[in-house]
């Protein structure tokens, strides 16, 4: 087969997976501290024995990556809401392990449990669930985390940052599962918990929509490309038979 067709067909499967994190990132436009995936592809170089050992350049699968882009904090006035300023996270406990997300909109279980908006217990920055007194008058929540109630520090919102670029996998509420392990934030004034706040997604609408008809018109183009590599091999085929 033409080394041609090797080509197109590796294009291919490189843009089907650009669509899938395309079509993932529109249906979680609307989603809280949800955060865009991103495609990084390479080229792979391929030594072949003919054309004079020309180098022939293949696409490969691609290396998903989050986008760090800061999505808008919208200003609900709720004490139990929460954004995270900076590149850090939220981390809540949760079946599958200790879990990053951006989604603060907490609430208070009748324990006095603090949970994410899909139950789970939200962590300190010693990797603990957080208990406050339902009972205990107003919860006021300092840039670093720190919890009050009466001007008496009750817990603490743990921050924590991790090496997205190493790995990770999606969970629900928005969260990520890091093969790099999480760190608490400490001493750091370009992170922070703000209080009254939900971030949303940061997803571009009108951009992925723009990469969606780009995408989908090079798939185009290079399933043209096959079929006219796929005739010519046949007209070879023909041309080369009725010689003989």
């Amino acid at each position: 087969m033409q080394s041609g067709i090797y080509v197109s067909l590796s294009s291919q499967i490189a843009l089907e997976r650009r669509l899938t994190t395309i079509a993932d990132n529109m249906a979680n436009m609307n989603t809280a501290g949800f955060r865009a995936t991103d495609v990084k592809f390479d080229e792979v170089m391929s030594n072949t024995q003919n054309d004079m050992n020309a180098k022939i350049a293949f696409v490969s699968q691609g290396n998903d990556y989050l986008s760090t882009r800061q999505g808008q904090f919208d200003k609900t006035g709720n004490p139990l809401d929460f954004a995270v300023k900076g590149d850090a996270w939220f981390a809540i406990d949760t079946p599958a392990g200790q879990v990053l997300t951006r989604d603060g909109r907490f609430t208070l279980k009748d324990t006095g449990e603090l949970v994410s908006s899909q139950g789970y217990p939200v962590l300190d920055a010693g990797g603990a669930p957080i208990q406050i007194d339902r009972s205990g008058g107003e919860i006021s929540v300092a840039i670093d985390g720190t919890i009050r109630q009466n001007d008496t520090q009750v817990g603490s919102i743990g921050i924590f940052k991790a090496d997205i670029s190493k790995g990770f996998i999606r969970y629900e509420n928005s969260g990520v599962i890091t093969t790099d392990r999480p760190q608490p934030v400490v001493d750091d004034s370009t992170s922070g918990v703000m209080q009254g706040y939900i971030e949303q997604s940061n997803v571009n609408g009108i951009a992925e929509m723009t990469q969606l008809i780009q995408v989908n018109r090079a798939f185009e183009s290079v399933s043209a490309l096959m079929r006219d590599s796929e005739t010519s091999i046949q007209e070879a085929i023909k041309t080369l038979g009725g010689s003989a």
